[in-house]
């Protein structure tokens, strides 16, 4: 007999991850009732499902702010889906708002690693293999560069970074679970963030 999760949990397992209700019964139920694989299951699906919608234009959406308490940093972002309706739903607002505090707290230099220009990851992969120790063969240095600009890509570029509301996932997984919800692409375009005082 497969495990049929209650309601509590079901609603539980929705107010974590804002998948549709039918999913979340679904996953718990696959899971035997283990809410944490149930809640890796879901942004396994919402991450195939923002795979799947990724090449479909995303060109409308809403541009959303976030001013952290004291007014002395500001963000805007611009945040993509494939329709009007979408950008106007309260989840879409609050994904916006979401990534727009995480940019706020974490200052990220880039969207994606496509955004870094080639002769910025030069520089920084001259930087870190003039770091590693001169005894080592050429292919563990090598090694040793990929794995700390790896790294820096998780410290700097926004979509790689751990989410400021959830450590345990990616600002790129938050989004899977808002593609798998509202069933349309998401992306970030791009943001600004302002400091008082900075250049």
């Amino acid at each position: 007999m497969t495990y049929q999760p209650t309601i509590e949990e079901i609603k539980r397992l929705r107010d974590v991850t804002d998948a549709p209700m039918m999913d979340c019964r679904k996953a718990l139920a696959e899971a035997n009732g283990d809410a944490d694989r149930a809640r890796q299951l879901l942004l396994e699906r919402g991450a195939a499902q923002a795979q799947k919608k990724a090449e479909r234009a995303a060109n409308e959406g809403l541009v959303a702010s976030y001013i952290h308490t004291g007014g002395k940093i500001g963000v805007l972002v611009e945040v993509n889906s494939e329709t009007d309706f979408v950008a106007r739903s309260p989840k879409f607002a609050e994904l916006a708002r979401d990534v727009a505090m995480h940019i706020a707290a974490m200052s990220p230099k880039y969207v994606d690693r496509a955004g870094v220009p080639a002769e910025v990851v030069n520089r920084v992969r001259e930087e870190l293999r003039a770091d590693v120790p001169t005894n080592k063969p050429p292919e563990i240095a090598e090694k040793i560069v990929e794995g700390k600009l790896n790294k820096w890509y998780e410290e700097s570029v926004l979509l790689e970074q751990r989410f400021v509301k959830d450590d345990e996932i990616t600002v790129a997984d938050r989004i899977s679970a808002a593609v798998g919800a509202l069933g349309e692409n998401i992306r970030v375009r791009r943001f600004a963030k302002f400091a008082l005082g900075e250049e």
